[in-house]
């Protein structure tokens, strides 16, 4: 299993939802950078639930700082889990979830089980729960970015939410699908202004490229575009195109700050799309693999509305640590 992304600023995951801690190992962390707990407060209370919507399971989220030699660990007890949730999806997986596809042993007769990941409780290292970890490394990242690009500003929000821009929408459909025992999906976007004109590579290790590869490993990621985005595929030419002004400042941003793999000094925008969270109390037909037969599963347990409301800082955590890397 690959757990680790980045090269210079290298970092590995570990734990998951329900194991006794969870975390991240950082390499290439500066000896000199000065961290402390307070330096993690702010964005892992941008991540923590609590607002409408937001699942119910709070933890105490204290990140516990380890320094070994060039290696940096910061994890974090998991404390309020309830495992026996879990229990119903055994023999019915969740639609949407990834019970089947990492336990195929449980649903498909004479598949080995060594196929199998190891825990069942919750959503293991797949779950939501880890992107604490990805915030964690993110704080890390912004803080050498903010010494190595002074001018350098990272924001991400979220652009909307069950398929509407307009906020003042948002409350009654949260209120609709909480009533109703469903989910909404959301779509945040990011800007970054501030960057060299040249940074990235082409192909394979390109601006998108890391930036979509590191977003893609946020839990509930459907789709990522730059710029115009999908929109692009509809225009000419003539409207896509971003024509430059003077001192090569661009007088438009179609192509999201990016030109075949770098960063052209426009600001780098793009936005990314979450599907709706896949475990719902809502009835929905599906297929008992004990019993053999369709059954309605209605799942049990504290899972969040609408996720997306808490991935603006996970996705400026991972934007972080891709253009750290490509520094």
């Amino acid at each position: 299993m690959n757990n680790i992304f980045g090269n210079k600023f290298r970092i590995e995951i570990f734990g998951g939802s329900h194991d006794r801690f969870l975390g991240v190992k950082i390499d290439g962390v500066p000896a000199d950078l000065k961290l402390s707990a307070e330096d993690f407060e702010a964005d892992i209370n941008r991540r923590k639930p609590g607002a409408k919507g937001t699942t119910a399971r709070v933890e105490a989220d204290i990140p516990h700082l380890v320094c070994d030699g060039s290696s940096l660990t910061i994890y974090f007890k998991n404390e309020n889990i309830r495992p026996g949730d879990y229990s119903q999806f055994e023999a019915v997986p969740r639609p949407g979830h990834i019970d089947f596809v990492t336990h195929p042993s449980r649903y498909l007769e004479g598949y080995a089980a060594e196929n199998d990941f190891p825990a069942f409780t919750g959503g293991g290292i797949f779950s939501g729960r880890v992107t604490l970890a990805l915030v964690a490394a993110g704080v890390v990242a912004k803080k050498i970015l903010a010494e190595k690009l002074p001018n350098c500003e990272l924001n991400s929000y979220l652009k909307a939410l069950g398929g509407s821009e307009d906020k003042s929408s948002w409350e009654e459909l949260l209120e609709g699908a909480i009533r109703e025992g469903d989910s909404l999906g959301g779509v945040v976007e990011t800007t970054v202004t501030g960057l060299p004109v040249g940074l990235g590579e082409p192909y394979f290790d390109s601006v998108e490229a890391l930036i979509s590869h590191a977003v893609f490993s946020i839990p509930g990621v459907r789709g990522v575009e730059f710029g115009d985005g999908f929109k692009a595929s509809t225009m000419r030419g003539s409207e896509h195109n971003d024509p430059f002004g003077e001192a090569g400042v661009l007088l438009k941003n179609g192509a999201g700050g990016v030109n075949g793999g770098l960063t052209n000094g426009a600001p780098l925008l793009f936005r990314v799309a979450f599907k709706p969270t896949s475990t719902i109390h809502k009835a929905q037909k599906t297929w008992d693999f004990q019993k053999n037969c369709f059954t309605e599963l209605s799942a049990r347990g504290r899972h969040d509305a609408c996720f997306a409301l808490r991935t603006p800082v996970i996705v400026e955590a991972v934007t972080a640590v891709v253009l750290l890397n490509l520094l």
